[in-house]
């Protein structure tokens, strides 16, 4: 029974996957706390004392049983509202326990909900570090603790006399890195602080290690074998475009990119090239230079983003450039009717569409080109790597791809996400346009915030108003929406105001946004669904409510709605005078800086990699048990150098004291997909 709970809660098939499945975080056996000594936003801690009394409260689903513990100090209210029959016998008054767990304050007066308790006998335990192992509510209301945990790996330890070792021995040296043996044994049973983080060290070291040489490994396989189209010739379409069409001249960032794309098509090898650029930096013009070279090589090209508003925007636009060149570009979503696609499928494989702008769609099985010469993926971490490979299967030489994105990545998450993409910075804005002034207020505010959107408005200028959407609590939210909606109807009455969100069905939201693009409507009031794929170049004011719930570079996302024209924007970041330090410090970093680069590192190490916009489906090949990419990017640097330094001596894995490499690799990726087949 317990091991089935292990294995559906947290995968533990093995021996093996119970040794590696680690302590989250550690308590100091040495201290023991008073009840007195207690603060705000305590840690987790132990404390030693005696119950005093068990009382029982309530009745169903709203029982709990209420101890009273006292250390001599203070008391405290210990609450168990699961399991109540067997912790009424399980405790008794008089005798002295260790309790862990975190204290919180609570009208005057502190308590620990379900804490985890040492029987009498073990509390004089021994000082020195405990590891605390993650817990679910299944594994809890089973009875099971981060004792018994402990404890289960304790036995397994015991029964492997050494584990073998999995790095070489002469990174182990130069590095001076714990065997792999005693780190696993000492991650678990730590006797200080400077033993743990030497073992985690070696254990995030090895992580990382091999995370970076799966990566490189299939680049370096990707960048000799993979054959791509050759395209030696920049023709007509592209010449005219620049001479003739282009409508504001290039950056010296876009100039750049463009160089090193037109480098990897013109090498016979196939492009994967990142295009990383802030939101209206000027990617989409550099992809469609980009399209034009494959058109001047006689091939066809592709768009996919990853919602219906955004495709038919890069459709409008790219169409309205491309049509003096005469280039036929057509859109194809899943609204697309059976008629249209039809003629889309037969022009598609007789070659007179030129560029097939589309969502998902593109990657149907019956959607077939006659050659497919490039396939631009914007905002790529909206797809699974899966739907990415699909885009291969197009062409009997696969297209070279060329990714975009506008959330800034983090170098370390770069080098590790997307580390089998070459990867291009469009950092300038083009000329013209104004940095947008951000600015902090609170709900006590507002009546001078709305005077200043007036002043905006009376201008001729458009706003929009966001609020957040929570998914524990939808209905609220939506509630939440409407009665925003509502106030702006009463405070601006001459103004037409739509509003958007989730829950609508595409044609009215569709219909809503059009409103909004026509300037027919001059307030939007949204949700998050406007954070990708609204171009409105005459709204220069953006509020964002309950600005504290969003993350820094969802907020940065949302502020790149305004500032795209040539008027001078603002973004109001709205907020309750009561937040925590640390959310003051992210809110007054948004007011600080435009630089989304600078915002992404911040949010990295505050949020960690799994809040960066799905980076886990954009294509992390391994799941890291020990290290985090938010906070070891030193250790990333280094596995990496000595991964490159490897690869250079032994390209092939094979020298002595290389033997471990590749059956580790194997064991590490064999349930994940082929990254050199994913763009």
């Amino acid at each position: 029974m317990k091991a089935r709970l292990l294995q559906d809660e947290f995968g533990i098939r093995s021996l093996h996957d119970l040794i590696h499945n680690f302590p989250t975080h550690y308590i100091d056996r040495s201290q023991t706390y008073t009840i007195r000594s207690f603060r705000d936003e305590m840690p987790y801690l132990q404390v030693k004392g005696r119950f005093v009394s068990f009382t029982q409260h309530g009745e169903g689903a709203k029982m709990r049983l209420v101890g009273l513990f006292s250390d001599g100090t203070a008391t405290m209210e210990i609450v168990w509202f699961k399991r109540i029959r067997h912790f009424k016998t399980a405790y008794n008054t008089g005798t002295e326990y260790i309790l862990y767990g975190k204290p919180r304050e609570f009208n005057g007066r502190w308590s620990m909900t379900h804490p985890e308790i040492d029987p009498p006998e073990s509390a004089t335990g021994a000082g020195g570090l405990r590891g605390v192992y993650p817990l679910t509510e299944k594994l809890r209301n089973q009875g099971i603790t981060s004792r018994n945990i402990f404890q289960w790996v304790c036995n397994s330890l015991a029964l492997v006399k050494i584990f073998p070792e999995t790095l070489p021995p002469e990174i182990i040296a130069r590095h001076r890195l714990m065997s792999a043996d005693e780190a696993l044994r000492t991650i678990h049973n730590p006797r200080d602080n400077d033993e743990l983080n030497r073992a985690r060290f070696r254990l995030k070291f090895e992580e990382l290690f091999y995370l970076q040489l799966n990566i490189r490994r299939y680049a370096d396989k990707r960048s000799t074998s993979v054959q791509g189209r050759h395209f030696p010739r920049i023709g007509t379409f592209f010449n005219n475009f620049y001479s003739q069409v282009l409508p504001f001249p290039l950056t010296g960032a876009q100039k750049r990119v463009l160089k090193e794309i037109r480098t990897d098509v013109g090498s016979g090898r196939q492009m994967n090239r990142l295009v990383q650029g802030d939101v209206g930096s000027g990617k989409t013009i550099v992809a469609l230079m980009a399209m034009l070279m494959a058109l001047d090589n006689g091939c066809q090209a592709c768009m996919m983003a990853p919602t219906e508003i955004l495709a038919t925007q890069h459709y409008e636009s790219l169409r309205s450039l491309a049509a003096p060149l005469g280039i036929n570009v057509r859109l194809l979503t899943g609204s697309t009717r059976k008629k249209e696609r039809e003629d889309i499928s037969a022009r598609l494989l007789d070659g007179s569409i030129h560029i097939l702008i589309g969502t998902h769609a593109l990657i149907e099985d019956n959607v077939r080109f006659r050659d497919l010469g490039l396939a631009v993926i914007d905002e790529q971490h909206r797809f699974g790597v899966v739907q990415r490979a699909r885009l291969w299967q197009k062409n009997v030489i696969a297209p070279h791809v060329l990714v975009m994105t506008a959330t800034p990545i983090p170098r370390t998450l770069a080098m590790t996400v997307y580390g089998d993409l070459d990867v291009s910075v469009i950092d300038e804005l083009p000329p013209g346009r104004k940095p947008v002034t951000t600015l902090l207020r609170y709900d006590d505010q507002r009546f001078q915030v709305y005077r200043s959107i007036g002043r905006q408005l009376a201008q001729g200028r458009q706003v929009y108003i966001v609020y957040p959407l929570i998914l524990e609590n939808e209905k609220l939210d939506l509630k939440c929406l409407e009665e925003g909606y509502e106030l702006i109807r009463e405070t601006f009455p001459s103004y037409n105001v739509v509003y958007v969100h989730g829950k609508m069905k595409p044609k009215e939201k569709d219909r809503q946004m059009q409103l909004f693009v026509e300037n027919k409507a001059q307030i939007m009031v949204a949700t998050t669904v406007i954070e990708v794929g609204v171009n409105v170049p005459n709204a220069s004011v953006m509020v964002i409510e309950n600005a504290e719930r969003f993350g820094l570079s969802q907020l940065h996302q949302l502020r790149g709605r305004v500032g795209r024209g040539a008027e001078q924007s603002f973004c109001v970041l709205m907020s309750k005078r009561k937040i925590g330090h640390e959310t003051r410090k992210r809110l007054e970093l948004m007011t600080s800086t435009t630089d989304g680069f600078l915002i992404a590192e911040a949010d990295l190490k505050t949020r960690g990699p799994g809040d960066l916009e799905g980076t886990m489906q954009s294509g992390m090949p391994m799941e890291l048990h020990v290290a985090n990419l938010a906070t070891d990017g030193q250790i990333v640097q280094l596995a990496r150098d000595c991964v490159d330094s490897l690869l250079a001596a032994d390209p092939t894995l094979t020298q002595p004291g290389h033997e471990m490499l590749l059956p580790e690799l194997s064991r590490l990726f064999a349930r994940t997909t082929d990254m050199s087949r994913i763009s």
